[in-house]
């Protein structure tokens, strides 16, 4: 018999729907039945593309001894970490706290208040690895439960008291520019000279530590940074972590070279790897940057697009209950699918018959950086990605996150704008448009999470929208409006920030809550802050206000961005990789930004500055809107201002290309 996950929306929910477990969806229910029955709670946290959230629940979830134990034992919930990120970070800062590490699948046992006092992340159905069994596990937090209970409210008291920490920052002065160069510094000290990325395995990509280096060159001109970058970047889509076939990254290597990932594909690192190689093609002029670029907006217009606009979450690693089955490759099956054509291929993508991946071979390229394929190899790899597509595909997470899409919606709005490629734009703004239909509520209110009908089951959006889901769109619709000259999105932009500050913003402390006002937020209202996977909602916010503050002339919205500088910044200069995002806006905020304004019918003179990598500069074109920028603007010129101060109006690309240069 399903349990009560079956008319829930989320797929990663669903996919528990028939363990013998009685789970519970996050809510008031649970938490009444754990009061009246005076047992704790035991909370599940995973998401639907996570290989070891599989593991754990074919191995735990779905065995009936298990499960039995666990009914008897407490009250169980699911949570997808994915709707309900709030959730997710208060237990996985409590997990971290207690343990030193985290990941998915978190597994958190917490009081009927909701308080945490024990927790771990995977824990095996037999004991191994110095692990303990998660029997083991559950009668042991029991029997603590019942025989111990002081101290474990005790230690449920520590934890929330230590999780609550991010709530009670104060804020400093506002760091100076040597912080950024002590950023880089640091950077450059971890960074893998030999395959790039920055640290050991397991690698991720980290884009947005490689994008506060692009920056330091565009405004230093330090070869050394643009070399890290590229070392990284040809490094990672040589190896295995990209599908050479399809397109698009997986979410991290297991090991330090890129070649072993773990398979899953997630919307928002093709959002922000697609952004990084966009990037370095404009600096490098590379074409096989541009390639991949390609190649990643294809497989998430292809594979992750939704008919009516909106684009899904993510793919599983796993298909046929096995990890990577999809994607990896036997001599054999290459010469089956090509026929004589196999060859090329095999060389091409260094198989062999031993393979790379339990005896299988995932694709790589063994010529790092040599990805420009000639005819013949372009010809085989469309007939083996013809070939891959009769097989079973992984799962796929069908639902529509507004956070991961506005991240996606500003890539493809600046990509296709700087590429030419109109088609693209086109795609974000569908995509845009989606949101506002179907994540926006007739009150105006965002929404979290989106989930097509299924059978008896509607459409729905659900779960308030959180600080982070605000922030990006405030910088998806600013790119909107930068890459169509539409005056509706720099409207839009202000609306979602105004909301953002009004039900989101400390005014006691500054910064952002993650949860809004009076919503159904966990035990403590915490700020996110720390650049991980993505961006936190407080940099993303510091960044896009201050964009949005020089397009449109609203110093309150400078105003708000400084504040969060002033709070989290003083933190970032020893731990760089934890910060990028909010770095990158601490250099806008040092560095300045440039305002460029094309007034009248001039594509050429638009086209001068999509063209061009400019980190530091906001476009307004096309529909004039509420702005200083329009004042006393003739049509037919582009003017160009920094600082307060404006350059003389030219009319050719050739001046304009030199005040931009100037400002380089």
């Amino acid at each position: 018999m399903a349990n009560r996950l079956a008319a829930e929306p989320s797929p990663y929910l669903r996919q528990h729907a028939d363990n013998p477990v009685d789970w519970h969806p996050w809510g008031d229910e649970a938490f009444a039945r754990a009061r009246e029955e005076d047992r704790p709670l035991l909370v599940s946290i995973g998401y639907s593309a996570c290989h070891w959230c599989h593991v754990m629940a074919h191995e735990s979830f779905e065995d009936e001894d298990t499960a039995d134990l666990m009914n008897r034992l407490f009250v169980n919930v699911k949570v997808d970490r994915e709707e309900r990120p709030d959730v997710d970070g208060v237990y996985m800062d409590a997990v971290q706290a207690m343990t030193g590490h985290g990941g998915w699948p978190l597994t958190i046992f917490v009081t009927p208040e909701g308080k945490p006092f024990y927790g771990g992340t995977y824990f095996p159905n037999e004991s191994r690895h110095g692990m303990p069994s998660f029997r083991d596990v559950c009668r042991a937090v029991d029997e603590h439960w019942r025989e111990h209970r002081d101290d474990a409210t005790a230690q449920a008291e520590r934890l929330t008291e230590a999780v609550a920490r991010s709530g009670g920052l104060e804020a400093g002065d506002i760091p100076g520019p040597e912080t950024l160069d002590a950023a880089y510094r640091a950077l450059r000290a971890q960074h893998d000279e030999e395959w790039g990325g920055f640290g050991h395995a397991p690698k991720f990509p980290q884009t947005m530590s490689h994008e506060l280096l692009l920056r330091a060159h565009a405004r230093h001109h330090e070869p050394t940074l643009l070399e890290a970058v590229v070392t990284s970047l040809d490094a990672m889509a040589s190896g295995g972590m990209y599908d050479h076939l399809g397109g698009g990254f997986a979410r991290y290597s297991v090991d330090a070279f890129w070649m072993v990932p773990h398979f899953e594909k997630m919307l928002y690192d093709q959002a922000l790897l697609a952004r990084l190689y966009l990037h370095a093609w404009l600096v490098t002029g590379e074409a096989r940057f541009r390639q991949v670029l390609d190649e990643i907006v294809t497989y998430v217009l292809r594979d992750l697009h939704h008919a009516d606009g909106g684009l899904y979450s993510a793919e599983d690693a796993d298909s046929e209950g096995e990890e990577g089955i999809f994607y990896i490759w036997r001599p054999e099956a290459i010469r089956e699918a090509l026929g004589d054509a196999a060859e090329v291929a095999i060389e091409w993508y260094g198989v062999t018959p031993q393979g790379n991946f339990e005896g299988s071979n995932i694709l790589h390229r063994p010529v790092r950086g040599d990805l420009l394929r000639p005819p013949d190899v372009e010809a085989a790899r469309a007939a083996l990605f013809e070939a891959r597509e009769q097989r079973i595909r992984p799962g796929l997470d069908d639902k529509v996150l507004t956070e991961w899409n506005a991240l996606m919606i500003a890539t493809l709005a600046e990509a296709g704008a700087a590429a030419d490629e109109p088609t693209w734009v086109e795609a974000a703004a569908h995509c845009a448009e989606f949101l506002l239909s179907a994540l926006r509520d007739v009150e105006g209110t965002w929404m979290r999470s989106w989930q097509a009908g299924d059978g008896d089951r509607p459409a729905a959006a659900r779960h308030h929208a959180y600080a982070v889901d605000h922030a990006a769109l405030v910088d998806a619709f600013t790119r909107l409006a930068e890459a169509t000259g539409e005056a509706r999105w720099v409207a839009e932009a202000r609306t979602v920030a105004d909301t953002l500050l009004e039900r989101f913003w400390d005014l006691d402390k500054g910064g952002l809550f993650t949860t809004g006002q009076g919503a159904d937020a966990p035990i403590v209202r915490q700020k996110d802050f720390l650049d991980n996977a993505t961006p936190s909602a407080n940099s993303l916010a510091a960044a896009a206000l201050l964009r949005l503050a020089a397009l449109t002339g609203e110093n309150r919205y400078r105003g708000y961005a400084e504040r969060i500088l002033a709070l989290f910044a003083p933190l970032a200069a020893n731990a760089p990789t934890a910060f990028a995002h909010l770095l990158a806006a601490l250099d806008l905020h040092h560095g300045g930004l440039t305002e460029v304004v094309v007034a009248g019918d001039r594509p050429d003179l638009v086209a001068e500055i999509q063209h061009r990598f400019l980190p530091s500069a906001v476009l307004a074109w096309g529909e004039r809107y509420d702005s200083p920028l329009w004042e006393g603007r003739d049509d037919g010129r582009a003017y160009v201002c920094r600082d307060y101060a404006c350059q003389l109006p030219v009319t050719t690309v050739q001046e304009l290309a030199a005040q931009l240069e100037s400002q380089a």
